[in-house]
């Protein structure tokens, strides 16, 4: 799969989705850093990258419409220091193999993760 890993996240998530196989370029691996949100996606959807993101403008649906996109992943995260990030993307990992992505708004918290097509 291919990430897109944006500006609000420690940059070793992509080290954590390469590791594991994927594809993943961070928002300052491209220069985007301070890009507004809109460009970002838009460079998401050329590239066909899914986003991970803890900017929670992104899982407005009316706005960033899932069928639009290769994958919106949102960390709705009550602890957000890089160990405990870190350790929700290692859990969520497993799940992209028997869980669609592509056209779909993952919502992630400690607790559950939130799927919408």
């Amino acid at each position: 799969m291919r990430f897109k890993i944006d500006e609000n996240l420690p940059v070793e998530v992509a080290d954590l989705l390469r590791h594991a196989g994927h594809d993943a370029l961070t928002v300052w691996d491209q220069h985007l850093q301070g890009g507004d949100d809109k460009d970002i996606s838009a460079v998401c959807q050329a590239e066909k990258r899914a986003i991970v993101t803890l900017d929670v403008g992104f899982a407005d649906i009316r706005t960033y419409c899932p069928d639009q996109f290769s994958g919106l992943i949102v960390l709705r995260l009550k602890q957000q220091d890089k160990l405990h990030v870190l350790a929700v993307v290692n859990r969520v990992l497993p799940l992209f193999s028997t869980e669609t992505l592509d056209h779909h708004l993952w919502i992630v918290d400690e607790e559950r993760i939130r799927i919408r097509s």
